[in-house]
């Protein structure tokens, strides 16, 4: 089949690489002008299906006020809020309710672990090298974050994930270079997820792909689809209309747009994150691999001789203005855990990045309803642990097969009758 694909993030990527390997005829557009500038640029790059969660959870609202009372709050809500970002958390209010969230968490954790057994099997058939590392701790600083992680323990041992609650003493054998002068009275530790940096995994993916025949078109902003046409592309700025077997809309945010003239209503908006990262000054001072701080919601991650930190959600604001607040936080936590470990004089990268969430929290996975037509979109924050299964199962999917994983309540009805 002739596919294209809108968007090369690495939901696109991945995507591109799947059908590709299939053997399709796979040309992918992204408005860029590389892969992976976007949501996928600098994100923390941790892999760890046991945390893919909704957002939308009970107790949820009252912790997002009380992180907006707090200086160091991972959760803002900035000025000014548009109105899909009201419209947004009216909708995810609605998906608290404890039913709806058991059920979209076993959606997202079932992919999530589909993902990154692809993930694997991507890496060995490639023989990929990119920046990554085995294990992840979550910090606990006091007694009453050990007794709060407790349910979702439950949730942990209920996805079947591998854990270990250990004492102070192990967390800081795991990773030796964690401060001493920070209190910590205990860490989850799971060995085996994993860190990897997405953007590279990303770049390298295109590679391969290319190799298979794909081809990847940059700085093409396309207009929106056409009812008439729905599998026809043409640029914004105007073009001949080049018709396609299918099209599969991967574009992140601007897939809402792409997609309103079908008489599709995308709920999409931006949750923006920040992260800095900086080149790493002394090894013995930096993590082995990655750290969550529970408290913060601040992951610390070592991606080769850098370190990354990142963290805060933040809705409404400017795209592209850093929050202040959102960056000291980062350096907060850094500071607290690894001192020394970087050197913040020069070179540091400071990023912000909006992931692209859907309320209720599991992505858009399958046909839109539209002839031709195909959605891989909504992954929000766990775009790069989702990314692996989702394209293999949406190729799978278009070429008529079994995907092997529960599809229930990932398709665009989920969306549609919740309007």
């Amino acid at each position: 089949m002739k596919i294209a694909i809108v968007g090369a993030g690495i939901i696109g990527v991945t995507t591109a690489w799947e059908l590709a390997s299939d053997g399709h005829e796979v040309s992918v557009f992204e408005r860029r002008g590389a892969a992976a500038e976007e949501s996928s640029f600098a994100n923390a790059g941790v892999v760890a299906p046991g945390y893919v969660t909704p957002w939308a959870a009970p107790g949820m609202r009252g912790k997002v006020l009380r992180s907006l009372l707090s200086r160091h709050g991972a959760i803002k809500v900035r000025w000014p809020l548009a109105a899909r970002d009201i419209g947004f958390m009216a909708r995810w209010q609605k998906a608290c309710k404890l039913e709806t969230y058991l059920a979209n968490r076993t959606r997202m954790q079932r992919l999530a672990f589909y993902s990154r057994t692809r993930l694997h099997e991507i890496v060995e058939a490639s023989e990929m090298l990119y920046e990554r590392s085995d294990g992840y701790l979550v910090l606990l600083r006091s007694r009453r974050e050990q007794k709060l992680v407790q349910p979702g323990l439950d949730v942990l041992r209920a996805a079947g994930t591998v854990f270990r609650e250990v004492d102070a003493d192990e967390a800081r054998r795991i990773e030796p270079a964690l401060n001493t002068d920070t209190s910590l009275t205990g860490a989850i530790h799971l060995p085996d997820d994993e860190v990897g940096n997405c953007r590279q995994f990303a770049l390298l993916l295109k590679w391969e792909a290319e190799a298979l025949g794909a081809k990847f078109h940059f700085n093409c902003d396309l207009a929106p689809l056409n009812r008439a046409a729905p599998t026809s592309l043409q640029l914004a700025g105007g073009s001949d209309a080049v018709r396609y077997d299918a099209v599969i809309v991967c574009a992140g945010l601007a897939s809402a747009q792409l997609l309103r003239p079908l008489g599709l209503r995308i709920p999409l908006a931006p949750v923006y994150g920040h992260s800095i990262s900086a080149n790493i000054r002394e090894p013995l001072n930096a993590p082995r691999s990655a750290v969550m701080d529970e408290r913060f919601k601040v992951a610390i991650t070592r991606l080769g001789l850098r370190v990354r930190v990142a963290g805060s959600a933040e809705i409404g604001g400017v795209p592209d203005a850093l929050s202040p607040a959102a960056l000291q936080t980062l350096y907060k936590v850094l500071h607290d855990w690894f001192p020394g470990a970087v050197t913040l004089q020069s070179g540091v990268q400071q990023w912000k990045g909006a992931r692209p969430m859907l309320p209720d929290g599991p992505p858009v996975l399958g046909a839109s309803g539209i002839p031709g037509v195909w959605l891989n979109l909504g992954h929000g924050s766990s775009g790069w642990a989702l990314s692996c299964g989702s394209a293999r199962v949406l190729a799978d999917l278009v070429g008529g097969r079994d995907p092997g994983v529960d599809l229930e309540g990932l398709g665009v009805e989920r969306l549609m009758l919740a309007h």
